[in-house]
């Protein structure tokens, strides 16, 4: 009798009791929204798992735990507050009219239509991972291309869509009038949109005609990376300074790109300097060995192999080299290069000459000596 006086008491003319559940609900909420997250994901991944093949649960729930916590919460707050009610000498008006009511109420639904569209976004995320997985265990590129692509589109599709949801359900407002009504103002829009539309279509162009695909070493202007992202509006490009750059998609279709994984082989080209010394004999003869050498090379591709004896400098003689090498394995052409190095220099210590360094001559003009 005592406990249920207790409860029966009254407080801003909600009982004790009311309170109670309100306090209860609320922990409740709070010390079970991990759990019943992990469940709900559970619950999803349980529901997609044939189409996950080579993605874990464990993805999954990073990606909705999040989400799923603030939607459990919101619910819980929802229950909550339907356990007590406004004191009456608050004068609140009623949710049929404009006040706290109606803004509470729209924003709680502003919120859950929020909650469920970053839950969907974290969905797309999920299967933009398992199909990425698969597109890796195929030999073309073009799919590892066109699944982060598709991905973009469809997480703009569902914010848009949310977007003109709230506008339709909860702010009640026609959408066909208001977007037939946009006039003057979508014009402005679009013009303020000008660069994005560009980098838009850049991007369709891109995946249209394939200039390069995700993994191919581009290029553009000053950088030089390989392609790790074709987005909408940009593509992110990996210098080989491990910086991650992002370039428009308008300046990639604008701008003279070059496709280096494209070819079929790496130049070498540079000038070996002797001395003045070397007599013509020596230069003939190194630079007939050197050539015979790269021809037989098994890495040189030999038609336009070049060893000639190339200019004067102001302290050597410079014979001029130039190679190609039939990989485009970076490492593989270091070794090659080092190794044809290393043998230009045992050439040239063979016959007897050496490489030039910068020197300076002084002449001193001796004078006939004086007489007095």
């Amino acid at each position: 009798m005592i406990v249920q006086e207790f409860l029966h008491r009254t407080f801003l003319e909600n009982t004790i009791e009311s309170f109670c559940w309100f306090t209860g609900i609320i922990l409740l909420g709070l010390l079970f929204k991990k759990v019943l997250s992990k469940l709900l994901a559970l619950f999803v991944f349980k529901f997609f798992q044939k189409y996950s093949k080579g993605v874990g649960y464990n993805k999954l729930f990073l990606l909705l735990k999040k989400p799923l916590e603030v939607l459990i919460l919101l619910i819980t707050i929802y229950f909550a507050f339907g356990r007590l009610h406004f004191p009456d000498q608050w004068n609140i008006v009623t949710i049929e009219h404009f006040g706290l009511r109606l803004i509470v109420s729209k924003l709680f639904q502003i919120f859950t239509v929020a909650c469920i569209t970053w839950i969907l976004l974290r969905l797309v995320d999920f299967f933009g991972v398992v199909f990425k997985y698969r597109a890796q265990q195929t030999a073309s590129k073009t799919d590892d291309q066109i699944v982060p692509f598709i991905k973009d589109a469809i997480k703009v599709f569902i914010i848009i869509f949310s977007f003109f949801f709230i506008l339709g359900t909860i702010f009640e407002l026609n959408i066909a009038s208001l977007i037939a009504g946009l006039g003057i103002g979508g014009l402005a829009v679009a013009l303020a949109a000008k660069e994005s539309l560009e980098n838009l279509f850049g991007s369709f162009t891109i995946f249209l005609d394939k200039p390069f695909v995700i993994g191919d070493l581009i290029r553009v202007g000053n950088v030089e990376g390989t392609v790790e992202k074709i987005g909408f509006r940009s593509t992110r490009i990996r210098t080989a300074e491990k910086s991650y750059v992002t370039v428009p998609n308008k300046k990639m279709v604008d701008s003279e790109l070059d496709n280096l994984s494209l070819r079929t082989q790496r130049r070498a080209k540079f000038n070996i300097g002797l001395t003045y010394e070397t007599t013509p004999d020596q230069f003939k003869n190194i630079i007939e060995e050197l050539k015979l050498y790269l021809d037989n090379h098994p890495h040189i591709y030999k038609i336009e192999t070049r060893v000639n004896l190339h200019d004067f400098d102001a302290s050597a003689v410079n014979i001029m080299v130039m190679y190609f090498v039939d990989t485009m394995e970076y490492d593989v052409y270091l070794n090659v290069r080092e190794e044809i190095n290393y043998k230009i220099m045992e050439i040239v210590e063979r016959h007897g000459s050496s490489f030039a360094y910068p020197t300076t001559s002084v002449w001193v003009k001796k004078e006939a000596p004086l007489t007095t």
